[in-house]
């Protein structure tokens, strides 16, 4: 889930500046809001508009994290799609709706703070071809995928369950290596959420297969 600071603000670096902190991006969640001259009314930034710079500097592992959460969120988030039409459990579609309003903001947080570095956002790609590096982050390959698209009711909430835990586990683990190596304010709080979201969702999860 984003924090109330991932929500507002996108903090990213351009290569023309590389050793300032980074550009804060005013975001399309909560207002900026720009503080006016003296005795003058403040206003609203407008999304995309440059607000400030961070102390923080971005690293290669904030770059790397951010080009591997995107495409294993997007992933995700075609998982959590297909519930509605294949089952009507309420534990399953609620998770489904969660990890939905969840992950696909920061999906739009993490394409942003790239473009700010100035680096392009991922490509979409078919769900189940992972990209290099992210292997053994529980990505499902194209036979679960097919499966998952052809299950119905508990054989579907059973394949989904074990996948989406599998998949939250590899989200944890990316984390928790941006966490170690990642210097970003932006990115490491956003691997925050991730790391403490997602180990909860893996319990519910868990709780809904027994």
């Amino acid at each position: 889930m984003l924090g109330s600071g991932l929500a507002s603000l996108l903090t990213g670096c351009t290569s023309e500046d590389p050793g300032h902190g980074s550009p804060i991006v005013a975001g399309g969640g909560a207002p900026v809001i720009i503080p006016g001259a003296p005795g003058d009314a403040g206003r609203r930034a407008t999304p995309g508009e440059h607000v400030g710079r961070s102390e923080s500097r971005p690293s290669a592992a904030d770059v790397l994290f951010t080009e591997r959460m995107i495409p294993h969120h997007r992933q995700a988030l075609e998982m959590a799609d297909l519930a509605p039409s294949r089952t009507s459990t309420p534990g399953v579609l609620r998770i489904c709706e969660r990890i939905a309003v969840g992950q696909r903001p920061e999906v739009g947080v993490m394409s942003r703070w790239l473009l700010a570095l100035g680096r392009a956002v991922p490509a979409e790609h078919p769900a189940h071809a992972a990209s290099p590096g992210e292997e053994g982050y529980g990505m499902a390959s194209l036979g679960e995928m097919n499966r998952l698209r052809s299950s119905r009711g508990a054989a579907f909430d059973a394949l989904l369950l074990r996948l989406m835990i599998r998949h939250h586990e590899g989200a944890v683990k990316m984390a928790g290596e941006e966490l170690s190596g990642g210097t970003d304010q932006t990115i490491r709080k956003m691997a925050q959420d991730v790391a403490s979201g997602q180990r909860v969702e893996v319990e519910r999860m868990r709780k809904l297969m027994k």
